[in-house]
């Protein structure tokens, strides 16, 4: 299975209130998916030019196979907290299941993303 090729990061600020939870529930929906052989690693953006080389749009941000798959188009680079529009108003991140689609929409655009003639 290609599971394990799955790269997740978790882009953060120092002291960012939402790292650990934010963390939590990405393990909570990996293993509702079945997905317990992915990794997924935590980094700090401590810096303006960090932000805007990882396209970085706040605290916390989700990276999956590189790609923020919550952006909004026209929002800029910087070490801010971030909001997530949830169906319950603005949230410091997404829903459980906002994070479960994401990662099952991931691994479907994979074979996808293998093959860009298709």
């Amino acid at each position: 299975m290609h599971n394990n090729a799955m790269n997740i990061e978790l882009l953060v600020v120092p002291d960012c209130p939402n790292t650990r939870t934010a963390a939590d529930r990405l393990h909570q929906e990996l293993d509702r998916l079945g997905l317990h052989d992915v990794t997924c690693r935590t980094r700090t953006i401590t810096s303006q030019a960090e932000a805007e080389a990882a396209h970085f749009t706040g605290s916390p941000t989700i990276l999956i196979d590189g790609r923020d798959p919550f952006a909004e188009p026209g929002r800029a680079p910087g070490l801010t907290c971030r909001m997530y529009r949830t169906p319950e108003g603005l949230a410091g991140m997404p829903t459980a299941d906002q994070l479960r689609q994401a990662l099952a929409d991931a691994l479907r655009d994979e074979p996808v993303a293998r093959h860009p003639d298709r």
